[in-house]
């Protein structure tokens, strides 16, 4: 399950553990390509987090990290950033970087 957070609660979401945070946008055309991939991964690694952040609608934490394009997946251990993904990540790709963190 993917959640979908915003500006006023990303720290809170992303504060322990291991979460990947998935950065779109309604209109960008690649974001609707991740965006089945990375539900996917939420099934398959049940003990990683999986959140989503609209940047249409939540700017301040997307322009505080720096994210200039989407999608970005970023990954926080333990609040803090391990890895930032920009583009597009196939299944295969993105699995065998999330096994790294676990």
């Amino acid at each position: 399950m993917v959640i979908e957070i915003n500006d006023q609660n990303f720290n809170d979401e992303t504060r322990t553990g291991l979460v990947l945070t998935d950065f779109w946008a309604s209109w960008c055309g690649p974001c609707k390509m991740q965006s089945p991939v990375v539900e996917e991964m939420s099934e398959r690694f049940s003990d990683i987090k999986f959140t989503k952040l609209n940047t249409e609608h939540n700017q301040k934490v997307a322009t505080e990290l720096g994210i200039k394009a989407i999608p970005t997946l970023l990954i926080k251990k333990d609040g803090v950033v391990v890895d930032r993904l920009t583009g597009f990540h196939n299944k295969e790709m993105l699995s065998e970087i999330l096994e790294q963190y676990r």
